[in-house]
């Protein structure tokens, strides 16, 4: 993924106001993020716990979605899988929902998808990152087919937003 500014990431989101896009917490060490090693940026508001929000580029065109993820339970200690880079955790994983683009949204439809709670499935995927014990199945796919099947689920749910 290509760096991204402040101002490119607020204006990408398609499913909140210009004024919920400006008033959110957007991380200031942009410039030392592993944007190479990224096929979408994604983040947790350290101010609010249950928000998160990520940018992806599809087509071309910068698309940002936010998202709220229930507080995590305590008592979780089955392992979940994140369905955008299936990557399994011991409570690492969060129900995480969007509300719809547009009209839909505004009357309180959401779509939602389980993904590591931390956002960084491009680096688990990657290997840079490690979930623990028997975090990554054993797959014959290659790193790129991994990285491929991410950005596809992540455009699949951008979609979701969006549809």
């Amino acid at each position: 993924m290509k760096p991204l500014t402040e101002r490119e990431i607020r204006s990408a989101f398609v499913n909140c106001t210009k004024g919920e896009a400006k008033r959110m917490h957007v991380p200031h060490d942009l410039a030392e993020r592993p944007w190479d090693d990224l096929d979408f940026f994604g983040w947790r508001d350290p101010g609010a716990p249950d928000r998160a929000y990520l940018v992806t580029e599809i087509d071309g065109r910068l698309q940002g979605v936010a998202l709220r993820s229930a507080h995590a339970a305590s008592w979780q200690t089955r392992r979940s899988m994140c369905s955008m880079c299936v990557t399994t955790h011991t409570g690492g994983v969060s129900l995480m929902v969007a509300p719809k683009a547009g009209k839909a949204g505004k009357q309180g439809n959401s779509v939602g998808a389980y993904i590591c709670s931390d956002l960084a499935c491009s680096l688990y995927v990657r290997g840079k990152k490690d979930a623990g014990i028997g975090a990554r199945l054993h797959e014959t796919l290659t790193t790129e087919e991994k990285i491929e099947r991410t950005v596809a689920n992540v455009a699949a749910l951008v979609a979701k937003v969006l549809a």
